[in-house]
């Protein structure tokens, strides 16, 4: 087997995915360190605030790092924030040479941490299975740049693109597997974002079966009318409710209620309505990095009027559901003409179960 650049990166990529769902706001990195074609130091980033990859892995390599090769799957940090700069450990290591996977997108360091690396006479490469690396780190990427979350849209509907029939009845349209495969997504992304039709219709728990972490759970509510009770706030983990400012004297019994059981989080409006743009700076100024909407089709159709979608997964049941009246998955105002659709990008097509997932980008990684 010839073990070049590649192959280490691809290995530090592999070991980066432990951190997987656990960083943020900060990316998701693996490094290792090599002497001789031998790793004798590995790391991953767990959680922000605890060490970067590249300082785990020469802790792991001891004196063993000086004169070897440090692959890292992002660019070394140069300046204090929850940690101190990486490029010094990396300096002190007496490392020679790192392979570095790409250059970090967040403005604070974007080709410095490489530009000092070599100003200390240490050999450095860069672009190493960049593009999957850039997937890896998608919401950071447009979160550090754009300072905005990244959205993905996940919707469970029929084949002719119904998520409830005429009478609001919703269970279930998709099988046991993609709901189960939906609950794993869930544990990817820092928050889980339903409008408040959903929560009265449905009344979700928005939980992640299969994780400890679980995801803040926001509600679009521009009328404060979610019910104090509802499941939503059955579990421990934080509820944002993202809804209108009150006017002075106007407050409720029910916001003072709904205060102690969530973050209220006031925005702008737009023609009387939440100012989605505006919510997402908001929830961005919160650190949450990515989100995971779960519907129902007036907020999706809202995101998708606004451009604030980059993803979308639709699972698909074998099922028509028929009627004007029944919901469709996507509402909002959408186009007037065929040539201004959504065109999506990078399309992947696969078999769960008796359903299909459509998993594709509306904007490009």
């Amino acid at each position: 087997m010839i073990r070049n650049h590649e192959y280490f990166m691809d290995l530090a990529f592999r070991l980066s995915l432990k951190g997987k769902g656990r960083t943020s706001p900060n990316p998701v990195v693996g490094a290792l360190v090599v002497k001789n074609g031998r790793i004798v130091g590995r790391g991953y980033h767990e959680k922000a605030g605890l060490p970067h990859a590249e300082a785990i892995a020469l802790d792991d390599a001891g004196v063993k790092a000086n004169g070897a090769t440090l692959y890292v799957t992002l660019e070394p940090c140069t300046h204090f924030g929850r940690t101190p700069p990486c490029v010094d450990k990396i300096i002190k290591s007496g490392i020679k040479k790192i392979i570095v996977g790409m250059i970090d997108p967040n403005p604070l360091n974007n080709g410095k941490g490489i530009q000092i690396l070599r100003q200390e006479k240490i050999k450095v490469e860069v672009g190493f299975l960049e593009e999957k690396l850039r997937k890896l780190n998608e919401a950071f990427i447009k979160y550090i740049t754009r300072k905005i979350p990244f959205v993905a849209v996940k919707v469970g509907q029929s084949l002719d693109g119904k998520i409830a029939t005429r009478t609001g009845d919703s269970k279930w349209i998709t099988s046991d597997r993609s709901r189960a495969y939906a609950h794993r997504l869930r544990s990817n992304y820092d928050a889980i974002m339903v409008g408040v039709n959903t929560i009265l219709r449905d009344n979700p728990k928005l939980d992640a079966w299969f994780s400890k972490k679980q995801p803040i759970k926001i509600v679009v509510d521009s009328q404060l009318s979610i019910h104090q009770e509802a499941s939503v706030f059955s579990h421990k983990s934080s509820v944002i409710i993202v809804t209108l400012p009150v006017k002075m004297g106007q407050e409720t019994e029910n916001k003072k209620i709904l205060a102690q059981k969530a973050k209220i989080l006031e925005v702008k409006e737009k023609t009387g309505q939440i100012n989605l743009k505006d919510m997402m700076k908001k929830l961005a100024q919160l650190e949450i990095t990515n989100i995971l909407v779960e519907g129902g089709g007036t907020l999706i159709g809202g995101l998708f009027d606004e451009g604030l979608v980059d993803k979308v997964l639709f699972f698909i049941g074998p099922k028509i559901i028929g009627g004007k009246e029944a919901i469709s998955s996507v509402m909002g105002r959408g186009i007037a003409r065929i040539d201004k659709a959504v065109k999506l990008k990078g399309v992947e097509l696969r078999r769960i179960g008796e359903d299909f997932l459509v998993e594709g980008y509306v904007k490009p990684v």
